[in-house]
């Protein structure tokens, strides 16, 4: 028996182009409190060994409470794939065409992340257009962590 049903129509929200976004737009993504497995596990991925990012005596012996999260560690929290962003634009995005940081302050094990994308500029091209993202992690203390800008580029609809 046949069905009505349509997987490419199963989607989460519906598709966006690029003249669909504004700026102002906000996207936060999902808290999270990162832990001594995070660390264990970019450090693993990232091949980045320093004792800064794993050895407590070291840590203190330096004047810091323990180890310190690695800048591409807390970046990577800002990866709009964690949002509702990329299921927005759906096939319209071409692709992440650029990233920017400022790493304000220290991440520690325990300290939770509050991550978020700002759309603050939209470039329109011929048959594309470039999303311009502010990226900001907060922690738990409402402390900046990171600052930093994302660009996309995003198909504009048929012309």
């Amino acid at each position: 028996m046949a069905s009505d049903f349509d997987p490419t129509q199963h989607q989460m929200l519906p598709q966006r182009f690029f003249e669909d976004f504004t700026v102002g737009e906000r996207f936060p993504l999902p808290s999270r409190t990162i832990g001594d497995a995070n660390f264990a596990a970019f450090q693993t991925l990232s091949l980045d060994n320093h004792p800064i990012h794993y050895d407590y005596p070291y840590c203190q012996a330096r004047g810091l409470k323990a180890p310190l999260a690695h800048g591409l560690q807390v970046l990577a929290f800002t990866a709009a794939g964690a949002g509702l962003f990329p299921h927005m634009v759906g096939d319209a995005l071409i692709g992440f065409i650029e990233v920017q940081a400022k790493f304000l302050k220290g991440v520690f094990p325990g300290d939770t992340l509050y991550p978020a994308l700002e759309i603050t500029a939209l470039t329109p091209q011929k048959t594309t257009g470039v999303i311009e993202m502010a990226a900001s992690v907060h922690n738990q203390d409402r402390v900046t962590v990171l600052e930093g800008v994302h660009k996309y580029l995003i198909r504009r609809r048929s012309v």
